[in-house]
């Protein structure tokens, strides 16, 4: 297979509309929030044919939220920039910038409000 193994990502909500604003704020976009009879996703922003996986937040009574789980990363310009935003979204901050290694860049770890462990990597 001649791809990336991760294709999509959902992250477990209690409540879409607080998660939504918090996802909202932090990455300052857009989320379009969708109902398929009860299952609702809020989808983040496709930005076409670039490389990384595209996903949603999912809320649906099998979908609990968990900072033990699965970790996923979102990509940005800094790690810094988004986690400046954290708090006061309603977050906390679980990690500040680290510096992973000279070739592969930095992380940060944040705690969403609905209780997910979210990593951020950047290469400044």
């Amino acid at each position: 297979m001649k791809m990336n193994m991760v294709g999509w990502f959902e992250i477990p909500v209690a409540d879409m509309d607080r998660a939504k604003k918090f996802y909202e704020t932090v990455f300052q976009i857009d989320i379009n929030v969708h109902d398929f009879g009860g299952l609702l996703m809020g989808w983040f922003p496709d930005r076409g044919q670039v490389p990384g996986a595209n996903g949603t937040l999912i809320k649906q009574e099998s979908y609990i939220p968990s900072k033990e789980g699965t970790l996923i990363y979102f990509n940005c310009e800094d790690v810094d920039n988004e986690l400046s935003r954290i708090v006061e979204a309603g977050g906390s901050i679980y990690l500040k910038k680290t510096q992973i290694s000279p070739e592969y860049g930095y992380m940060g770890v944040f705690i969403d409000t609905e209780g997910n462990r979210i990593a951020l990597h950047s290469r400044a």
